[in-house]
């Protein structure tokens, strides 16, 4: 993984004071280097209406192809000048459910408006349809050079029992690793989804996301899916790894917002991870709001990794 100073240099970010007065205290060099970082981070307009570019110096690639509701797409990791992603990106909003029923193909096929906010995010907004008793929305935005943050966004029109938003990432072939952190004879591990366990694994967090994934939106088209259910989360958390690269895909939820990690076996050729987001009753007005993190990094071991998921909730409770 590049060194903070040498993202800071991709990054064309000049710091000229050690310290920087704010009142009776000051902020050491490292915070001000963070801060302005941060603050260059941003999606810039791409060529066509809707779709948006980005440069964080680490990461390069679009945001909203060609202006359709898809995630990161062509997504080349500097440092190592590889294509990361295939198919339909990373962190794309693919299928929408409720109990026994399922809204559409997946949202990629659905029209949708963005706009680039001031802070340098990007606010997708699906088109309201009478068919869907929900309005979506996503946000998009940098928390590091090599780290996205998505806000996930739903209002409902009327009550919505059992809702989801399964959001999806395919990595490019050099990913053949797949780990989920799960529990095992009540300790936290992360379990490779190899071959022997099923084609289609599915890891939930408790009972009653079982019982949403077994209760009939898996059966319609198109793509159905039959899910083998491999076990219970640690965490909302799992990783993709190409081992030739020394590079990591991290991607995690809170505990609240994730009921299911769900993957191909790893060297399945979607290499794919899915995260099942919301999974609970909502009534007709409410607004919920699911968050999630996809993370870059280079060889990291699997406590390290973990300390990242750690951060990470600890960063969402303050």
């Amino acid at each position: 993984m590049a060194s903070p100073w040498s993202i800071l240099s991709r990054a064309k970010i000049v710091v000229f004071t050690v310290f920087l007065p704010i009142g009776a205290c000051v902020l050491p060099l490292d915070v001000v280097a963070a801060t302005v970082a941060q603050a260059q981070i941003r999606f810039q307009l791409g060529a066509t209406l809707g779709e948006f570019i980005f440069d964080t110096g680490v990461l390069r690639g679009n945001l909203r192809a060609d202006g359709k509701s898809l995630g990161l797409s062509s997504v080349v990791h500097v440092p190592s000048d590889t294509v990361l992603d295939r198919s339909m990106g990373l962190f794309s909003h693919y299928r929408l459910f409720t109990n026994g029923k399922r809204y559409g193909a997946g949202v990629w096929d659905l029209p949708s408006n963005a706009n680039l906010r001031p802070d340098g995010a990007v606010e997708m907004t699906v088109i309201n349809a009478p068919d869907r008793p929900f309005e979506l929305r996503a946000i998009y935005r940098w928390h590091d050079p090599a780290t996205l943050d998505l806000e996930t966004v739903v209002k409902a029109k009327r009550d919505l029992p059992g809702f989801e938003v399964f959001l999806a990432s395919y990595f490019g072939s050099q990913f053949t690793n797949a780990l989920v952190f799960t529990t095992i004879d009540s300790e936290p591990k992360f379990v490779a989804a190899d071959r022997s366990a099923g084609h289609w694994q599915m890891y939930v967090r408790d009972d009653a996301a079982l019982g949403l994934v077994n209760d009939g939106r898996w059966t319609f088209p198109p793509n159905p899916v039959d899910w083998t259910v491999c076990g219970k989360l640690a965490q909302p958390f799992a990783i993709r790894r190409a081992l030739d690269l020394n590079l990591n895909a991290l991607l995690m939820a809170p505990v609240g917002e994730c009921f299911a990690i769900a993957t191909p076996h790893q060297t399945e050729s979607h290499y794919s991870t899915y995260f099942s987001l919301f999974g609970r009753d909502l009534k007709s007005g409410e607004t919920a709001h699911a968050r999630s993190r996809l993370a870059i990094r280079g060889a990291l071991s699997d406590s390290d990794a973990v300390k990242l998921y750690n951060d990470y909730a600890h960063e969402l409770r303050r």
